[in-house]
């Protein structure tokens, strides 16, 4: 509408909201911050304490997108991040100084020239200090033991399958593969000191490859200690290079306690559920009786000082070995007996605790990421991450090799 057309009173109005708005602008103008020049640095973490602890995220959903979370288990709290791209694997060095991501991509996204690669980060500043290229690895789910150091984290073992079972040795100094060791029958790496890893055999023994400084390989096999048709051993059993301590546990829940070596021994294995007063569970002879059984993904943890190792447990039939655990019972390794139990609010894939005196213990929820803080030695609930990730898979805590 026109102004001539508009009532005084109207126009007078008008005008003064005009004005009003116009003194309003011009403060509101006159207020504007002066903002700073953005700045970037580079944030360098504090040595790792024992509990900085590294957690795998496969991120299923789109696992090119692969991740290591560094987490300070003590405040809660998120310090950082490196990729982990494609059914990724990783490993922490025992002095806790370098992180190694195993790791796949292809020079077109989902297509093109297949890397499979071996990048060293530094674990303080996150920075990538070598990324080598390896001949192959696995493309399988990961585990700890598709991809482990030797006791002193000078070589790295490499799982592989191109275009049969073989294990890629590599010098972390020379930062190249030095030897490829076949394992025909056999998989996975479980090392033992600087020189030697045993794999997991389909005949149900044990390989133990010796690694000479000469590049010779020596290769030996324990007896057949389990029966893979009738009551097979969880790949993430938990083992220790520095000493070659291993506790091979079935999927029924014997456990094999084990001394890995240029010639392995293993001893008279022992019942999770004899251990806790219950009966020994039946193999596959008998798959639908209901109780007791280990299962989960990172499914046993152990404490090397105190001899104590943490197992997640459920009840379900013989096939369940891959359901997670709604307590983790804790066992004496000497004594084969369970001294503590947690019920477990969220039921968990994995459990894994730290080395030290006070240790804690972490446990996860599947479905939405959480991950949760516990203290170890009573199974007080301490703090949870909310969203940690999308498919926490397993833990690793300095000196826990």
């Amino acid at each position: 509408m026109s102004l001539q057309k508009v009532r005084p009173s109207l126009l007078c109005a008008l005008l003064g909201s005009a004005a009003i708005l116009t003194m309003g602008g011009t403060a509101a103008k006159a207020a504007e911050p002066v903002l700073q020049t953005e700045q970037s640095d580079v944030i360098t973490l504090p040595p790792y304490s024992p509990h900085t602890i590294l957690v795998e995220d496969a991120v299923y959903t789109h696992n090119k997108d692969g991740r290591v979370y560094v987490v300070d288990a003590d405040s809660g709290k998120l310090l950082g991040m490196v990729q982990a791209a494609y059914n990724a694997n990783m490993a922490l060095t025992p002095d806790a100084k370098r992180i190694y991501v195993a790791e796949t991509t292809w020079e077109r996204g989902n297509r093109g020239a297949r890397n499979d690669l071996l990048a060293e980060y530094d674990a303080s500043t996150l920075k990538i200090t070598s990324d080598e290229k390896l001949p192959a690895r696995a493309l399988v789910t990961p585990k700890k033991n598709d991809f482990a150091l030797n006791a002193d984290g000078s070589r790295a073992y490499v799982y592989q399958m191109s275009p049969s079972n073989a294990v890629e040795v590599v010098d972390n100094t020379a930062h190249k593969v030095t030897q490829t060791v076949e394992i025909p029958g056999c998989a996975l790496v479980y090392p033992w000191g600087n020189s030697g890893f045993s794999s997991l055999c389909a005949d149900g023994t044990l390989a133990n490859v010796s690694l000479g400084a000469d590049g010779k390989v020596g290769m030996t096999h324990t007896a057949p200690f389990f029966e893979p048709d009738k009551d097979g051993i969880f790949e993430q059993s938990p083992t220790v290079a520095a000493d070659g301590t291993a506790y091979f546990i079935s999927y029924s829940g014997m456990v094999y306690p084990t001394k890995m070596g240029e010639n392995s021994t293993v001893e008279k294995p022992w019942s999770l559920q004899e251990g806790a007063g219950l009966k020994a569970a039946p193999d596959s002879s008998k798959p639908f009786e209901v109780t007791w059984r280990p299962g989960g993904w990172q499914i046993a943890a152990l404490h090397k000082a105190s001899h104590q190792m943490y197992v997640l447990m459920h009840k379900g039939t013989f096939w369940t070995h891959k359901d997670n655990g709604t307590e983790v019972w804790v066992y004496d390794t000497q004594t084969h007996k369970r001294i503590r139990r947690y019920p477990l609010k969220v039921a968990s894939n994995l459990v894994g605790v730290t080395q030290d005196e006070h240790p804690l213990m972490f446990t996860a929820n599947e479905d939405n990421g959480d991950f949760f803080v516990s203290d170890a030695l009573t199974g007080k609930p301490l703090r949870t991450m909310k969203a940690l990730g999308s498919s926490l898979i397993f833990t690793v805590a300095p000196g826990e090799g």
